[in-house]
C-alpha cells in the first residue's frame, strides 16, 4: 500500500507518549521520538525527495526495464489474486514472477476442484493481457494449515510438511492442480513453481506428475517447470536443479531464515533476519553461479527483490528477474536503469567479503552506480 511499516519494535514503544511527534524512518529501521526542528526539516526534505522520486518513477513505470549498458533486466510482481494482477499491470510490471495459490486453498473445508482453479488462474492471466503468470503450486504447511490437510502436529513445522512435501504426500492435489494450469489459455503463458524444493527426486516426482496431466489433457507443447530456491540444499545444489529445472526463482524470506537458523516469526530477532546478511547472498550467489553452468535464468520472489537498496547486489551476482510488491515496481525498474551491470558485478564481489549485513548496507550507500 506504499504506506512505511515497522514490526517488532519492542517494549520501548509503549513508553511513546500518545501525541508525540515521530519520524518513521522504515526503510533504516530507525523511529525518531520527538525530533528536534533541524531532524524534522531534514526528514521532511528527505520525503519530499522521496516523493518526488516515486512520482517520476511511476510517470516510467511502462518504459522498458534496461541497464545503463543495454542489459535488459525483467520486472515483474508477485500476486495473490485478481486484483494484486490488475495492479501488477497498473505499475507497469511485465508479468506475475509468483502467485501464491494459496488463496484458493485456504479459509475452507474443501479443497477448490479442478474447475474452480482454472476459472480463477484463467482470470488472473487474462488480466495479465499475455504477459507471463509463474504460477506457485500450493504452498501450506509450517504457519499455514487448511483443515483438509490434517498435518500431523509438528515440533518444527518450518523444518516439517511444508511445499512440495505436502503436494508429494497428497499428490491427487498435485495433478489436480497441474490439470487446472495447463487449461489457461493461451497454452505456455503460465510457468509452473515449485517450492520448497531440497533435492532433485523431488523435481523428478513433479515432473512425472506434470507428464501424467499433459497426457490426460492432450498436451505436447513443452510447459516450463521452475524450482524455488528457498533451502540451502537447493542453493548448494543449484548446479544439478539447473540441468533439468527451467529456472530458478529465489524466495529469499525463507532462504534467510534457514540460512540463519533464525524463525522469521519471532519477534526477538526480526532485527537480526537481513537478506543481505553476507551468508545468504553467497548462497544466491551459488545458486545464479550453478544456474549459469546450464544457462538458466534466476530470478528473485522473495522480500529482497523489493528492497531498492539490494537491486544492484542482486544483477551483480546474476539475477535477471526481480518479482517485486506491484506498488514498488516502478521504483525497482527507475533504479534498474540507473545501474551498470560492470559496477554491480564489482559491488556484488565486495559485498560478498563483508562481515555483516549492517556492512554491506553501508557498501551500498557509499555506491555510485
Amino acid at each position: 500500500m506504499g504506506i512505511p511499516a515497522m514490526v517488532a519494535l519492542g517494549g520501548a514503544l509503549l513508553k511513546v507518549k500518545d501525541g508525540a511527534t515521530l519520524i518513521l524512518d522504515a526503510d533504516s529501521g530507525v523511529l525518531r521520538v520527538a525530533p528536534d526542528a533541524p531532524a524534522l526539516e531534514a526528514a521532511q526534505t528527505a520525503l519530499a525527495e522521496r516523493q518526488a522520486r516515486k512520482a517520476a518513477a511511476q510517470a516510467a513505470a511502462h518504459d522498458p526495464c534496461v541497464t545503463k549498458d543495454g542489459v535488459r533486466i525483467e520486472v515483474f510482481a508477485n500476486t495473490g489474486s485478481l486484483n494484486d494482477a490488475l495492479a501488477a499491470l497498473a505499475n507497469g510490471a511485465e508479468g506475475s514472477g509468483l502467485l501464491r495459490t494459496e488463496f484458493l486453498f485456504l479459509d475452507r473445508e474443501t479443497p477448490p476442484d479442478e474447475n474452480e482453479q482454472a476459472r480463477q488462474y484463467q482470470a488472473i492471466a487474462s488480466a495479465l493481457e499475455g504477459k507471463p503468470l509463474i504460477i506457485r503450486t500450493l504452498d501450506v504447511g509450517g504457519d499455514t494449515a487448511a483443515p483438509y490437510l490434517p498435518i500431523p502436529a509438528e515440533e518444527n513445522p518450518a523444518l516439517g510438511l511444508r511445499g512440495v512435501r505436502v503436494s508429494l504426500w497428497r499428490p491427487h492435489l498435485l495433478k489436480t492442480q497441474l490439470r487446472a494450469i495447463l487449461r489457461v489459455r493461451p497454452l505456455g503463458q503460465c510457468k509452473i513453481m515449485v517450492p520448497m524444493i531440497a533435492s532433485l527426486d523431488e523435481l523428478r516426482a513433479v515432473r512425472a506428475v506434470l507428464e501424467e496431466a499433459k497426457r490426460e489433457l492432450g498436451v505436447t507443447e513443452r510447459i516450463e517447470l521452475g524450482v524455488m530456491i528457498e533451502t540451502p540444499a537447493a542453493a548448494v545444489t543449484a548446479d544439478l536443479l539447473a540441468a533439468e529445472a527451467d529456472f530458478l526463482s529465489i524466495g529469499t524470506n525463507d532462504l534467510t531464515q534457514y540460512v540463519l537458523a533464525m524463525d522469521r516469526g519471532n519477534p526477538e530477532l526480526a532485527a537480526r533476519i537481513d537478506a543481505l546478511h553476507p551468508a545468504v547472498l553467497r548462497m544466491i550467489d551459488q545458486t545464479c553461479k550453478g544456474a549459469a553452468r546450464h544457462h538458466r535464468w534466476v530470478g528473485v520472489c522473495g522480500g529482497l527483490a523489493s528492497d531498492v537498496v539490494a537491486i544492484p547486489i542482486l544483477l551483480g551476482l546474476g539475477v535477471t528477474e526481480l518479482s517485486s510488491t506491484a506498488s514498488i515496481a516502478p521504483e525497482v525498474k527507475a533504479r534498474v536503469r540507473g545501474l551498470s551491470l560492470e559496477s554491480c558485478r564489482g559491488l556484488a564481489a565486495q559485498a560478498l567479503d563483508q562481515a555483516s549485513p549492517e556492512a554491506v548496507r553501508a557498501l551500498v550507500k557509499s555506491f555510485g552506480a
